[in-house]
């Protein structure tokens, strides 16, 4: 008896200590069952788009512009070729998103809503600052933030994630959204006769009427999972980096997945970039002759990264194996945005439709290309230009001279009342709205900047930008970047301590700012370093600089 106890023990210890040692994997792989029980994916379905009147009620000179807003998904300053950059030194091109900017109007100094990609689309579909409503921090979907914080290498020089257990999970993540009090862009256009689409996606909440159809949207095509193609699709190519947590959480815990108008998840009908743009493509044919928004969020280029395998091969110049895998994804976003803009073209709408492109952020360090936000500084997640000074074009041919050019700080905010203005809707009158339209100020019949002062807050990482200057604070680490953007745009040279009473004032104005946000709608769970000027692939040194991200 004795034996067989001392047996059993020792068999429990072995797995207790093979248990342990593969305990990353097992969550992993637990993280990836779970997703597939919770959300099974069906076949592919067509999606039978509603189809407008089949002759105009007004002609297209009379009616009211259609409005197109595209969204890249972490797209780099430097991954387009306008400004004479270009992914992978400027080897591959994308002649169709800088022909926004060159028959439109490019506004130099662009910035994102947030560094992160769900408060940025929160500003884009409110017209106000985030944090107006609660709406900090990026929602995350269960068990992410405690998972990545354990895959995260601790034999770093800097401190790994860490993650507050103690703060609990906060709301479900479907709940984590902009709330119903709020209106939105779609609900605003939606009242002056427009018929509304969402393509892509969302990331503004599921549940409790925070979905696309509940806020405005009259049919909603929705990414309902991340992955581009199925992992093992012969004609899909992968691009895993190991050395990031985040990565590995995504190749587990998503699927190849698409939902219509709330409906049951089904597989898309090809890659997603090309299936978004196929799709909107139809939305445009299906709409030619009632006024439209689409709301167009592509994917692209966000992690996991695939491409289909003919973009691969035809850059095949490219030897860095993420960089060309990277690089074809980009190339496919500015396919599509060709596409797009084509349809519009066929059926006789460029001239009286306003095109709107930007990204949700700046290019991520996890990716471990270094040159995506070239020349800035920062990376998505941090408030450096790399992180917020993103792409911001507009096209309206009946109203803007191409080759148009704004140079004052504008906002993803300023969408929805630049949009709300050219369809002659009336934006919401009970509330602090932030957004202006744009399009007075850049065209010249305004001369005063549309925005003395803008601001960026997540927990204790906040930002002021006024009068040419740019202040950053955080407690951890604790300390003050002041930035003259004027003479250093790229933040070079922290210039706090030769300038106090700068730094002063524009504290504050930070906690004026502040003393008009509500606290946060759910809780920062993560502080996780993000390195200002080097990829999460390292390596690292003692003096690099860093922020500590709250989310």
């Amino acid at each position: 008896m004795m034996k067989w106890l001392v047996r059993i023990v020792g068999v429990l210890a072995v797995a207790a200590v093979v248990g342990w040692f593969f305990r990353v994997p097992i969550m992993l792989e637990a993280i990836g069952f779970a997703v597939r029980m919770r959300t099974p994916v069906g076949p592919h379905q067509e999606v039978d788009w509603d189809r407008g009147p089949a002759a105009p009620a007004l002609s297209a000179a009379d009616r009211p512009p259609n409005i197109v807003l595209i969204v890249a998904d972490d797209l780099g300053w430097n991954d387009l070729s306008f400004g004479g950059g270009g992914v992978a030194g400027g080897s591959v091109p994308t002649p169709s998103i800088d022909s926004i900017a060159s028959e439109g109007l490019q506004f130099t100094r662009g910035y994102s809503g947030s560094g992160t990609c769900a408060p940025s689309r929160a500003a884009m579909m409110s017209g106000r600052y985030p944090t107006r409503f609660g709406f900090e921090f990026t929602p995350t979907p269960p068990g992410m933030l405690p998972i990545v914080a354990r895959l995260a290498s601790s034999d770093r020089l800097h401190s790994p994630i860490t993650y507050f257990d103690d703060r609990g999970e906060g709301i479900p993540f479907e709940e984590m959204g902009v709330p119903t009090s709020e209106v939105t862009l779609a609900e605003t256009l939606g009242g002056a006769g427009y018929h509304t689409v969402h393509i892509g996606k969302w990331h503004l909440g599921r549940s409790n009427g925070m979905a696309p159809n509940d806020q405005g949207f009259d049919e909603s095509l929705l990414m309902a999972s991340g992955l581009y193609l199925p992992e093992d699709d012969p004609g899909v190519v992968n691009s895993k980096q190991d050395f990031d947590p985040i990565d590995r959480f995504l190749w587990k815990g998503m699927q190849f997945a698409a939902s219509f108008n709330g409906g049951e998840a089904f597989e898309p009908g090809g890659y997603l970039t090309d299936y978004y743009t196929d799709e909107a493509v139809k939305v445009i044919e299906a709409n030619r002759n009632r006024p439209f928004f689409l709301y167009l969020a592509h994917w692209a280029p966000h992690t996991p990264l695939q491409a289909t395998k003919a973009d691969y091969d035809a850059l095949s110049h490219i030897e860095d194996h993420t960089l060309r895998v990277y690089a074809a994804m980009i190339r496919a976003l500015d396919r599509g945005v060709g596409r797009v803009l084509a349809a519009l073209e066929a059926n006789g709408l460029t001239e009286n439709t306003l095109v709107l492109f930007t990204s949700d952020n700046g290019g991520a360090h996890y990716i471990g290309l270094p040159e995506v936000n070239q020349p800035y500084r920062g990376w998505k997640i941090t408030f450096f230009e790399g992180g917020i000074h993103v792409p911001f074009f507009a096209r309206w041919p009946a109203r803007i001279p191409a080759g148009s050019r704004y140079d004052e700080p504008v906002h993803h905010f300023d969408f929805y009342t630049t949009a709300a203005a050219a369809a002659g809707a009336a934006i919401p009158s009970d509330r602090t709205m932030d957004g202006v339209d744009l399009l007075p100020f850049a065209l010249g019949r305004k001369k005063a900047p549309p925005h003395e002062r803008l601001f960026w807050r997540s927990g204790h990482y906040q930002v002021a930008i006024a009068d040419g200057w740019k202040l950053q604070v955080t407690e951890r680490p604790d300390k003050v970047w002041l930035f003259d953007m004027r003479n250093d745009p790229t933040e070079q040279h922290n210039v706090a301590s030769v300038h106090p009473d700068r730094v002063n004032a524009m504290q504050v104005m930070l906690a004026a700012h502040n003393q008009e946000q509500v606290e946060p709608a759910w809780p920062a769970l993560i502080e996780a370093p993000i390195s200002i000027d080097k990829t999460l692939k390292g390596p690292d040194a003692p003096d690099d600089e860093y922020i500590y991200w709250p989310n």
